[in-house]
């Protein structure tokens, strides 16, 4: 059977076993990664895996399905089973579950792709990896190490309301590492990140970040941490990098403003939201430079896509404007909840997983400053950039946060480099502090974001740019 067929049927048996609403989702997905260490490769994966995944609603109850095989008889059975599934757990009393509205869409949508990354011949990635990670150690690194990885996934989906969506989603990216071992210390760097840049686009966006050219220098930059002077502590003006910045958007921004997580749904595992929905559209998230959109439009970013695992078009909202908290991420049932008229994030891992609440690009409108005129202005602080590593409670609202490098800012200049930097703070209070930001922003690709059980891993998308905080706990007290 086709995808389409397959999702069909299942749709249709889920009704005729008593589900009010039900969809179907036929993924198929090719996967490879390939890692280096100092100058030789390390371990290449591949693999491949296509299923049907259904959901059925009855009364106040979802049900969920799924089988890795497209068999008319397979289809049917898992329909049913979602069906029954949803049934059982009805008999438990509550409120009916109601959908936010969609208009019933048949569409096709497509990333672009220049350079299809699954096409690339091996030789010629495994090259580029173990050039770059033999050039690490030729400038001194102790470990050098390279990666980078691929998705290629279609999806088929129908609904009970009449969508009929396929879409094609090409991911890839990757990046390199340095790490330096002294007389008890290690010191590690990274390009362009900590995990890599991902995106939904092609071959190209591993070429442009151009890994060889970058070696020497975080090698180098590696060995120096070594004997550089620790990261004071105390109160200072503090510069963040723009890819640290998209990981201090992901952990207390997106995680927060997931509807889930504030209405209680997401507890068990990964925790809920300091927010309070009686304060949407009132509460002073940040200063009036924080502008953060909910966009899963943005071309080659990678949390976006034409339509979320529910049909819903991929739709740019705001999340907060001008430092004021006005929208969340949600699924048409959690809007539908907390009274809302839009869902649009929600998405699966997989075939055989739930889909759920999920961040799309969550991130910063552009500033009015560049790095260099923050420097600039900035007559004492330290500038922090590349994650390292990130601690937050299960609110997403007490933090703190190590990263791989810093630099003393004085007089408006940069100065001597720092080792083990890392910055504490309160989401809100944080965000109020923000006095300056750049117009610099790049779309951040967060391949590895945990949610749900069983687990699933999330592939997101964080428009960032360098910025000013004020007044912010840096350093580590003695």
């Amino acid at each position: 059977m086709t995808g389409f067929d397959a999702a069909t049927a299942a749709v249709q048996a889920a009704l005729d076993a008593g589900a009010r609403y039900a969809d179907a989702r036929v993924m198929h997905r090719r996967y490879e990664s390939m890692s280096a260490r100092n100058g030789d490769i390390e371990e290449l994966t591949q693999d491949e895996s296509i299923g049907l995944g259904v959901r059925a609603l009855v009364g106040s109850s979802w049900g969920f399905h799924a089988v890795p095989e497209l068999s008319d008889a397979a289809a049917r059975d898992t329909g049913r089973r979602a069906a029954a599934i949803a049934t059982a757990s009805a008999r438990v009393p509550g409120p009916p579950i109601d959908l936010v509205a969609v208009e019933a869409t048949v569409a096709s949508w497509a990333s672009a792709c220049d350079v299809d990354p699954l096409g690339v011949p091996l030789t010629d990635k495994g090259d580029l990896l173990a050039r770059a990670t033999a050039t690490m150690r030729e400038h001194g690194a102790d470990l050098a190490e390279g990666l980078y990885q691929i998705w290629d996934t279609t999806k088929w989906f129908v609904s009970s309301e009449g969508h009929r969506i396929d879409q094609r989603i090409r991911e890839c990216g990757g990046g390199i590492s340095a790490t330096s071992i002294g007389d008890g210390e290690t010191q590690r760097r990274s390009y362009p990140s900590y995990r890599g840049q991902y995106g939904t686009t092609g071959w190209e966006l591993v070429t442009s970040l151009d890994l060889a050219a970058h070696a020497a220098r975080i090698a180098e930059e590696s060995r120096e941490l070594l004997t550089a002077p620790e990261c004071p502590s105390g109160e200072t003006d503090l510069i963040l990098g723009g890819e640290q910045l998209a990981l201090q958007i992901h952990e207390s921004v997106g995680h927060a403003i997931e509807l889930d997580r504030i209405l209680g749904w997401e507890a068990a595992f990964a925790g809920t939201s300091w927010l309070d929905l009686s304060r949407l559209g009132t509460l002073r998230y940040g200063s009036e430079l924080m502008n953060v959109t909910i966009d899963p439009t943005i071309p080659g970013a990678l949390g976006s896509f034409g339509f979320d695992d529910e049909g819903s078009p991929a739709a740019r909202r705001d999340a907060v404007r001008e430092g004021r908290w006005v929208g969340v991420l949600a699924g048409r049932d959690s809007a539908a909840v907390a009274g809302l008229d839009y869902g649009g994030s929600v998405r699966a891992d997989g075939w055989a997983r739930l889909p759920m609440v999920r961040m799309t690009n969550v991130g910063l409108e552009p500033g009015p400053h560049t790095l260099d005129e923050i420097i600039a202005a900035t007559d004492d602080g330290v500038l922090m950039d590349i994650n390292r590593s990130w601690s937050i409670d299960d609110k997403r609202l007490n933090f703190q946060f190590g990263c791989e490098i810093g630099w003393e800012v004085k007089k408006g200049r940069r100065g001597r480099m720092l080792r083990n930097p890392t910055y504490t703070g309160i989401g809100p209070v944080f965000w109020r502090s923000m006095d300056m930001l750049s117009s610099e922003i790049v779309p951040w690709g967060t391949p590895n974001c945990g949610k749900g059980q069983p687990g699933q891993t999330g592939h997101t998308g964080h428009p960032a740019a360098p910025a000013r905080f004020r007044n912010v706990r840096v350093g580590v007290r003695a």
